[in-house]
């Protein structure tokens, strides 16, 4: 699971650099996020921009994620191509989470 992290303002962004978040790399990405995440500042962006697809296990993931940073971090999201948006929609979590327009996260040039 590649993971890319950037500083945007005041919060740190974590763009996915995979296709899917499926059940074969939702415990990776979960335990990647939790690392990344540790002295993350009070929002964490999530950039799914190059995401296609997202099933019930990577979406348990992503609420994993933003469960682990309550009530200390807030988990938004951002670039949710039409199909990953749909599951968030289908699954009501489009009113759980913060989500920004396709260029929220693009500042990732110093990405690392």
């Amino acid at each position: 699971m590649k993971l890319e992290t950037a500083t945007a303002g005041e919060a740190l962004v974590v763009r996915v650099e995979e296709e899917r978040i499926d059940a074969a790399c939702a415990i990776q990405f979960k335990d990647q996020m939790r690392e990344i995440a540790l002295a993350a500042p009070p929002r964490v962006i999530l950039d799914l921009a190059p995401v296609r697809f997202v099933d019930s296990s990577g979406l348990g993931a992503i609420v994993a994620v933003m469960k682990f940073l309550a009530p200390a971090r807030q988990l938004e999201l951002s670039g949710l191509t039409s199909n990953v948006a749909r599951v968030f929609h289908l699954t009501r979590m489009d009113k759980v989470f913060t989500i920004h327009a396709a260029n929220a996260g693009s500042g990732m040039a110093n990405g690392g």
